[in-house]
């Protein structure tokens, strides 16, 4: 081995081992200046979501005329009464047949305690009695635990719904003067970043209109078959089922779960045992589906990232920071995707034509002489 080059060698790699250190820093310090400032980015990031599924409506009314705050008003209220219009869906056809609920869940906890009484376990009701004693001493020896518990619940219901308003306010406004925003941030900049923030911002809101679009896409598929199956096994409350399905994909992992343990339930409850097994096979299914084929294809497709790529940052965001970062784990990875593309062509070196040989020169003015 050569001593030189070995020195070299090591000289560069601590070098760059060094300058990815600090990199590596800078994004830890950037990463708890935005936990510090949550309360805040959380609203913003909701707000940005919920305009790249509006502003097509909004510029679709500007374009025909509308001014600006008409259009911005419009649409921020007919998106509160989509929304209002589910939960209407959900809650209503379920308050109609609360009785009928309320009877079967009684049944089926009669059923599964017939089903323990019988062997092979064979649990008698004094052991039940016993059972539900130490549950009920539990209970009242964690009343401390349940009553901080439940304020923690009550806060935070109150700060969701507190985020929630903050966001549709901001999406408002987004809507308003979104289209104002990048020229004056392109003033606002000193050089040449007046020309790159702006084309960076400029595509990866493309970009995160995309994953959003598609993320709709991808419940409105979930929220079809798992009707369809619903349906097929004549499972009641169907529609808001369906529905809850639909709005419950925009919350990976946990809203796919909570959305499948209700029609579970509600199958239970009215149609027994086999039907409940039946539409946990439906529900797996599709979720399967959903989660190894339909969404990595159709984001990859819109986001340009491979299928690989989005499953391994679902994964990591989940990781990382539970549902938010399953959340944002594909919109940040798309942002992270459309900054290095950017990089990519501004470093790149622009390929310069090959220099033409005298013969070559001699060829073309032949060329160029011959129809004279």
């Amino acid at each position: 081995m050569n001593p030189d080059r070995t020195q070299s060698a090591l000289r560069t790699a601590a070098w760059t081992s060094a300058q990815l250190l600090v990199v590596l820093l800078a994004v830890w310090v950037g990463l708890k200046l935005l936990g510090s400032a949550w309360s805040i980015i959380w609203p913003l990031v909701l707000a940005l979501l919920f305009t790249t599924l509006t502003e097509p409506l909004a510029r679709f009314l500007r374009n025909h005329g509308w001014p600006a705050t008409a259009a911005a008003a419009a649409v921020t209220v007919t998106a509160l009464l989509i929304v209002v219009g589910a939960l209407v869906l959900i809650v209503v056809p379920v308050a109609a047949q609360s009785d009928q609920l309320v009877d079967g869940v009684t049944q089926g906890i009669q059923q599964a305690r017939d089903w323990a009484a019988g062997p092979p376990l064979n649990i008698g009701d004094d052991q039940v009695t016993k059972g539900v004693d130490s549950a009920v001493a539990k209970v009242q020896s964690s009343v401390n635990d349940i009553i901080n518990v439940t304020l923690s619940g009550v806060s935070t219901i109150v700060n969701g719904v507190v985020t929630l308003v903050l966001a549709v306010f901001l999406m408002f406004f987004f809507l308003k003067d979104g289209t104002r925003f990048l020229p004056w941030l392109s003033q606002q900049l000193p050089g040449r970043l007046s020309r790159d923030v702006p084309i960076v911002a400029l595509r990866s809101w493309t970009m995160l209109g995309s994953f959003v679009r598609s993320q709709a896409f991808v419940g409105m598929l979930d929220a079809v078959f798992i009707g369809i199956g619903l349906w097929l096994v004549k499972v009641p409350l169907v529609l808001p089922l369906s529905v809850l399905t639909f709005v419950a994909a925009f919350v990976p992992i946990v809203g796919a779960l909570f959305a499948g343990f209700v029609a579970v339930l509600i199958a239970l409850v009215f149609n027994g045992f086999t039907a409940a097994l039946i539409v946990l096979g439906i529900i797996l299914l599709v979720q399967q589906l959903e989660g190894n084929v339909f969404q990595p294809m159709i984001q990859s497709r819109g986001l340009g990232l491979h299928a690989a790529v989005v499953l391994l940052a679902v994964t990591l965001g989940g990781t990382l920071a539970g549902i938010v970062g399953s959340l944002l784990a594909v919109p940040v990875a798309g942002v992270v995707a459309v900054l290095w593309a950017y990089l990519r062509e501004e470093l790149s070196d622009p390929v310069s034509e090959p220099e033409m040989t005298a013969e070559q020169v001699a060829e073309e003015d032949d060329g160029e002489a011959a129809p004279a």
